[in-house]
């Protein structure tokens, strides 16, 4: 019979469990004092003397033994989770009432005689003795018996578990084994440990050996048909891990790894939150510290507004804001799924957030006013944009309406309104662009900078720059794993194609602290580390699958695509970058620009938008922007998104 058929005797064990163990107590002293006679008479059970004498003394023992037990609370422990907490409690329930029943035993002695002054019965001064050792032993056993069952012989309904080791004996080592076993569900069966301490080897904790050093672990993984291994070393240095990882290539393995150790230590963590080695863990990003006084200051309280609330980035932000307890999140976008989806998420996961989303058009100025008008947001976070490169190379006009138009009309609204704080997030590809998406952005950046000293306002216009995010939409990560699982190719477009990388939480705080940081004219350029090869990157995702890059997968390069150049840069040559309070942050102070030309240039481009070809539109935007030098595609037709090439990652 499976488990599934005794599942109601189980739920109704569990919604009784103080009474199931009242009686199997008594059922264990019962048993425990019927040993303890068998061996002093040398197992021989007949004669009525025997049967007397366990009898008369039986509901003495159970009486005083079921009381100092409830006494001691030792009916409401799970017995799974038995350790030697418990084991001591029981030693010492026990204690007390063997000292009780033989002082009630002495104290009825005179009744004992007179009702058995023919035959002489007395309770043998060994059955004390006997009786303690086994109840201690009965009790103790059924507890450790059970939690036996329930981790090492009950199986799980329908799956086979995964063989698994860990790396890392240490504090996290031993706190998420413990977890695991303590899990009835759990789909791992630890085999072992490995740990690069000397005095660990051989050792064995909670049973599990220390099988060895982390130099073996492909012939231990090899040894023992190990599925999959995880990291217990949160601290662990990227480069570590990289070269574990790489050790392993061909075995079929699944990395895992588990969060802070403090979690681990203080049971915060869940197996279910042992989650597989990513990307990010390879690239060694460190965690964000947040002035959460300076944000908080100008969020906590506020109305705040996000666009492309539906984004990566967007709904990274909203995430991120909605920590801050604003008044309420306005959230602007204007696709109705993504907005539906990031409206949901927040509902679920912030229900006392009030939130009002907004199917919008950054480029509907009446709308986008209507709703300025009646919400008076103090803060707006700008993340909407048309951002894949090439893209924009066959559809310039609309990276001009959404990235220039869009930005003039809500920046302009937000000046007008005099909204207090106007965040826009920018890209590296600003710098020295020589794409559509690129160059829009910097124009983009060059409006919102110049433009608080121009109008009579008393909003603070801040821009973010910083380079990509790891597993935004559409971005070279997603594709990757795309590519991977259904066997390949990864598509490269040049093995010396060079982006910097950053986590799309770590940049949306970054953001946020900008936006605290400043004052209205600066440019903010986020630490994005060091730039990291996108040939490096595919090839760590393919062995973190369990395959060999180039045997198992292939590796495709498909040639530079239209707007794309092989590094990335963070400044243009001349702008003055400093250091800021964060160690995060840089700054680029405000430069002179002609206002008046890159207005009347945008004006020219809202003209040219619909009405001319990419080359007069590309040349429209080099007048705005003179460092510009556009990547012109071999096809200027939308036709060629067909061409092989269209499946290689972008790097957007």
């Amino acid at each position: 019979m499976n488990e599934s058929f005794f599942q109601p005797l189980w739920q109704w064990r569990i919604r009784h469990r103080v009474f199931v163990y009242f009686w199997a107590h008594a059922v264990l002293f019962g048993f425990a004092l019927l040993i303890s006679f068998l061996l002093r008479y040398n197992l021989r059970i007949d004669g009525e003397w025997f049967l007397r004498e366990y009898l008369t003394y039986l509901p003495l023992t159970l009486v005083i033994k079921l009381s100092v037990f409830g006494a001691m609370k030792l009916y409401r422990d799970s017995w799974r989770y038995v350790g030697l907490r418990d084991l001591f409690g029981i030693c010492k329930a026990t204690h007390l009432s063997t000292i009780f029943c033989i002082a009630a035993v002495y104290a009825s002695r005179p009744i004992w005689i007179a009702f058995c002054e023919e035959t002489g019965y007395w309770i043998p001064e060994s059955i004390f003795l006997l009786d303690w050792v086994f109840t201690i032993a009965t009790v103790s056993g059924a507890r450790i018996a059970f939690r036996f069952y329930n981790e090492e012989l009950r199986p799980l309904e329908g799956a086979k578990r995964a063989r698994l080791l860990i790396v890392g004996a240490g504090d996290a080592g031993d706190s998420i084994l413990r977890e695991i076993v303590r899990t009835s569900e759990n789909r791992y069966r630890v085999v072992g440990f490995l740990d690069d301490d000397p005095g660990r080897q051989s050792v064995r904790i909670r049973g599990i050996e220390v099988m060895g050093k982390t130099e073996r672990i492909r012939e231990i993984c090899d040894e023992q048909d190990i599925d999959e291994v995880l990291i217990a070393l949160p601290s662990a240095p990227q480069r570590w891990v990289r070269r574990l990882i790489e050790q392993c290539q061909g075995l079929n393995l699944q990395f895992r790894t588990v969060p802070a150790v403090s979690d681990l230590i203080e049971g915060k963590v869940q197996v279910s939150q042992i989650r597989p080695v990513d990307i990010e863990d390879l690239l060694g990003r460190e965690s964000v510290t947040l002035d959460t006084e300076a944000i908080g200051q100008y969020i906590r309280g506020k109305v705040v507004m996000i666009t492309g609330a539906g984004g990566s980035i967007g709904s990274e932000m909203c995430r991120q804001i909605a920590q801050f307890n604003p008044k309420k999140l306005l959230l602007i976008e204007r696709m109705e799924n993504a907005l539906f989806e990031i409206n949901r998420e927040l509902e679920r996961e912030c229900p006392a957030l009030v939130r009002v989303p907004y199917v919008a058009d950054i480029a509907d100025a009446s709308r986008l006013d209507r709703i300025l008008a009646e919400e008076r947001p103090s803060a707006i976070f700008h993340a909407a944009a048309h951002k894949h490169v090439p893209m924009m190379e066959w559809n310039p006009g609309e990276a001009l309406k959404n990235n220039i138009v869009g930005t003039r009309t809500l920046a302009d609204l937000a000046a007008q309104r005099n909204v207090e704080k106007f965040v826009m997030i920018s890209t590296d590809k600003a710098v020295n662009p020589t794409s559509v998406m690129g160059c829009s952005k910097r124009v983009a950046e060059m409006y919102v900078q110049q433009l608080g000293g121009r109008v009579k306002t008393r909003t603070e216009f801040v821009t973010v720059r910083f380079g990509n995010v790891l597993g935004s939409n559409g971005s070279v990560v997603p594709i990757f794993k795309e590519q991977i699982a259904q066997g390949g190719p990864v598509t490269v477009t040049h093995p010396e194609m060079t982006r910097y990388f950053m986590t799309i939480p770590e940049a949306s705080q970054l953001v946020l602290q900008a936006g605290a940081m400043g004052r209205g004219g600066e440019i903010f350029l986020l630490d994005m580390g060091e730039p990291v090869k996108i040939v490096d990157l595919a090839r760590d995702l393919i062995t973190l699958s369990g395959l060999r890059p180039g045997e198992d997968i292939e590796i495709r390069f498909s040639g530079i695509r239209p707007g794309e150049k092989l590094f990335e840069e963070l400044s243009i040559t001349g702008e003055d970058v400093s250091r800021t309070s964060h160690s995060k942050l840089g700054i680029i102070k405000k430069r002179p620009e002609d206002f008046e030309r890159i207005c009347a240039g945008i004006e020219n481009l809202i003209t040219i938008a619909d009405t001319s070809g990419p080359a007069d539109i590309r040349a429209a935007l080099k007048q705005i922007v003179p460092e510009y030098e556009p990547v012109v595609p071999a096809t200027e037709q939308p036709a060629s998104v067909n061409l092989p090439d269209a499946q290689a990652a972008p790097v957007a």
